[in-house]
C-alpha cells in the first residue's frame, strides 16, 4: 500500500486508529523494518469531553508515529 494512503487515512475514531496501526505495522513487517511501537490506546478517559482529553493526545501521538513510519518506509522503497 502506498504511504500516501496511510498519511491521508481518516482518524476520527478508535476503529480508524486500530485499522491504521494494523496496516502500517503490516507494511513495516513486510519490509522487515522496525520502529517504536505505536502509542497505546487510552484507558483513562472520563467521557466528559475535557479540553485536552487523553484522546486528543493519543491521536496527535498516532499521527506523529504514522508520519515517522511513512518516512521510514519511503526511505527504504
Amino acid at each position: 500500500m502506498p504511504t500516501t494512503a496511510f498519511r491521508h487515512a481518516p482518524l476520527r475514531h478508535v476503529d480508524d486508529a486500530q485499522a491504521l496501526v494494523a496496516a502500517v505495522s503490516g507494511e513495516l513487517d513486510t519490509r522487515q523494518l522496525t520502529l517504536r511501537p505505536p502509542p497505546p490506546i487510552p484507558d483513562t478517559c472520563c467521557g466528559r469531553g475535557c479540553n485536552g482529553c487523553v484522546w486528543e493526545g493519543y491521536f496527535a501521538a498516532l499521527v506523529y508515529w504514522r508520519d515517522d513510519a511513512c518516512t521510514l518506509i519511503e526511505s527504504h522503497a
